[in-house]
């Protein structure tokens, strides 16, 4: 089988299978050759009428007899023949009805079809239960799904939470892996490689901004090449062998710069050879958590059949799982892997998780026959690519003054994609001008190929995407502040009291583990006690956070946190003997339960609000605004170094006690009180849902 059909939809159409639109003609041509040549006219129409109901007529000893079912002819004109017609490996094809009319019409065909077969064949109990167990499966084909062989997923032994308990444990093992590279990687870098305070600090996060940003490559692949089964394994495939790489990277004497010496003044940092060995593995390993990201969720929701109610809820609750998967496998990498690298040996700690990853990998191969696939679409960024082209082409063409003369044929791209039509809207005109159809005029033949493919549907998702920018955008710097956590916030740790008792002292990097507890624990406060008082005090049994104002939350504590940090770092500095790590708590909270309202707002509004056909894209855009945040905090430490390096006292000094980190801190707050200002006013003041806007024009919004 190609690469194409292993991927989440197989890559291209699957297989072409029996029982498709063509299975009437064949069928009626096998009852031709069935018919004995003196049948009569009334029973030459007969037979045609029970083609058409499933039956045919057979014959026994050369003479016409009493329909029986198609099964039961085929069967016997394969044995007659001399064939072995095996029921299992006949690929049936089945359109399945998801109206209650057509599955009760099918029930009664089932039993009237049973019951002649009975009639006619008492002697083969087997045929019958052949037939039976067919009929069943035809009732249970999830639509638009495939299994690994390009057949129609059966919902009994295809997706739920046996494939999804796969999936999910590939994400656990990418989490633990990311986050116990990035966490304590600052204290690797300054303290064994001689990097400065600026310098760590800045490879942190371009590790983890580089992580993300892959997710765009790793999602155009999965839409347009490979699929989702294969990015994920073939990315955490890539995943280990960067995890291989720094393990060998730790272990081996050669890469490594030698010890200080004992005063510390000689400190050799790292040649070019070792630190190139140590950004491949990184690199290798921010390639493929990108790749694999991009998908995992996304095929884990593929498992459940959305027009099922009982798998819409499970599905729901995948994601649920999801968060609660993504959240366990950071408390295993604070905790227990930091612990490892720093008392027993970092090249153990990289070694676990390269085991961890490959282990996660034979399971997420081992439920290849349960998963299901979807077909390719292609990547979104085709759609947003050809809209723009289109109406800049068109710029110069007036607008019609009745929006109904745009395109609005939408036949030629909703068999390919499941794009839900959108009525026309008045914003951002511009981009109507890509829908102008005009066919009479040399200019616009050249124009056509592109007129041809925008119709209103594609234009207005293109809008959508647009309306959802400045929300993207003033989310970006949540994730600046969250990238000083696993930074400046792990060096203020190394040099504070960290002693739990006489016998054992807190790893820096494993602080974070309260940053983790926070996350944990705001999820359920909130669906247990703070959605349920609102609840009381509105008189609203429906009432909850939209996810605008989830976001709101969270930037609101993100610029708490900053001012808490900053305070901290000062008392820290002027206090006379060394403070408790436990002082760092405040921001390490409040960050964690704003990752908790920012994470699950924006993964809510960007699965909400984007195009139905552009999943993909969602996921996309979400994760891309983590990888601006770190890549921010890059370019802010980078400047803001460089700007205070010459003063008395720097900013970002390599010795804490001799910088002023409660200034960055103090300007990483200001700049979070603009951005929160700006979203108020520019993303969540007036937006309307696209779910609203669907129901005020009048359109039955079935995507969630």
């Amino acid at each position: 089988m190609s690469s194409r059909g292993w991927g989440e939809s197989g890559g291209g159409d699957p297989p072409r299978l029996q029982g498709d639109s063509s299975s009437r003609s064949k069928a009626k041509s096998r009852t031709t050759s069935l018919q004995p040549g003196s049948a009569s006219e009334h029973v030459a129409a007969s037979s045609a009428a029970a083609v058409e109901t499933g039956l045919e007529f057979g014959k026994v000893d050369g003479e016409a007899h009493a329909p029986v079912p198609l099964h039961l002819a085929r069967h016997q004109q394969a044995v007659v023949g001399g064939l072995d017609l095996d029921p299992k490996r006949s690929g049936v094809e089945i359109q399945k009805s998801k109206s209650e009319r057509d599955i009760q019409g099918k029930k009664k065909k089932k039993k009237r079809s049973m019951a002649v077969a009975a009639r006619v064949v008492e002697e083969d109990p087997d045929v019958v239960e052949m037939m039976k167990r067919r009929d069943d499966d035809e009732e249970e084909v999830v639509g638009e799904a495939w299994d690994y062989k390009g057949r129609g997923a059966i919902r009994g032994s295809t997706g739920g939470w046996r494939s999804a308990a796969m999936i999910l444990c590939v994400e656990l093992n990418e989490r633990l892996t990311t986050l116990g590279v990035a966490v304590n990687l600052v204290t690797y870098l300054t303290g064994t490689m001689h990097l400065g305070s600026a310098a760590s600090a800045n490879a942190v996060t371009n590790f983890l901004g580089t992580s993300f940003m892959l997710c765009l490559l790793g999602g155009f692949l999965a839409d347009t090449y490979l699929g989702r089964y294969l990015t994920i394994a073939i990315f955490t495939a890539v995943q280990a062998a960067g995890m291989a790489v720094l393990t060998i990277s730790t272990a081996a004497p050669g890469l490594r710069p030698p010890p200080c010496s004992s005063g510390g003044s000689g400190c050799a940092a790292a040649n070019g050879t070792q630190l190139g060995v140590l950004y491949l593995g990184l690199y290798m390993t921010a390639l493929g958590t990108g790749g694999l990201k991009s998908s995992v969720s996304g095929f884990g929701s593929d498992q459940f059949d959305e027009s099922d109610g009982g798998e819409r809820g499970s599905m729901a609750r995948f994601f649920s799982w999801f968060f609660f998967f993504i959240s366990m496998g950071s408390l295993l990498a604070v905790t227990a892997l930091v612990y490892v690298q720093d008392k027993v040996g970092r090249r153990w700690g990289y070694g676990i998780c390269v085991v961890a990853i490959l282990t996660g990998l034979l399971f997420f191969l081992a439920g290849t026959t349960t998963y299901r696939f979807k077909k390719l679409l292609g990547s979104p960024l085709t759609q947003i690519a050809a809209v723009t082209a289109a109406a800049w082409t068109n710029r110069n063409l007036p607008l019609p003054s009745d929006p109904s003369m745009l395109n609005h044929d939408d036949s030629a791209h909703t068999t390919a994609k499941p794009n839900q039509k959108l009525p026309h809207s008045k914003q951002f005109r511009f981009l109507d001008h890509a829908a102008i159809v005009e066919t009479t005029t040399a200019e616009a033949k050249k124009r056509k190929r592109w007129a041809a493919c925008c119709t209103v549907t594609e234009v207005e998702e293109v809008k959508q995407l647009v309306r959802m920018l400045p929300t993207w955008a003033t989310t970006i710097l949540f994730w600046t502040v969250y990238a000083q956590m696993t930074t400046f916030s792990v060096s203020q740790a190394a040099v504070m009291d960290r002693r739990l008792s006489t016998s054992f002292v807190i790893p820096a990097g494993s602080l974070t583990v309260f940053f983790v507890a926070a996350i944990l624990l705001t999820v359920p406060l909130y669906d247990r006690l703070l959605a349920p008082l609102v609840r009381r005090l509105t008189a609203n049994p429906r009432y909850d956070l939209s996810p605008l104002h989830r976001i709101f939350v969270g930037l609101l504590l993100a610029a708490l946190a900053m001012v808490a940090a900053a305070l901290t770092e000062r008392a820290r500095r002027d206090a006379a003997v060394t403070l408790s790590v436990f002082y760092l708590l405040p921001q390490f909270l409040l960050v964690g339960a704003g990752e908790a309202f920012t994470y699950i707002g924006q993964l809510d509004f960007f699965l909400r609000e984007c195009p139905k056909g552009m999943k993909t894209m969602s996921t996309g855009l979400f994760l891309s605004t983590l990888s601006l945040g770190f890549f921010f905090s890059t370019a802010l430490v980078t400047v803001v170094h460089k700007v205070t390096a010459e003063s008395r006292r720097p900013w970002l000094a390599d010795n804490l006690d001799e910088g002023r980190l409660d200034n960055f801190y103090w300007l990483l707050g200001g700049i979070s009180v603009v951005n929160l200002a700006v979203f108020v006013a520019a993303a969540a003041r007036g937006y309307v849902y696209r779910e609203k806007r669907l129901a005020d024009a009048g359109i039955i919004h079935n995507q969630r």
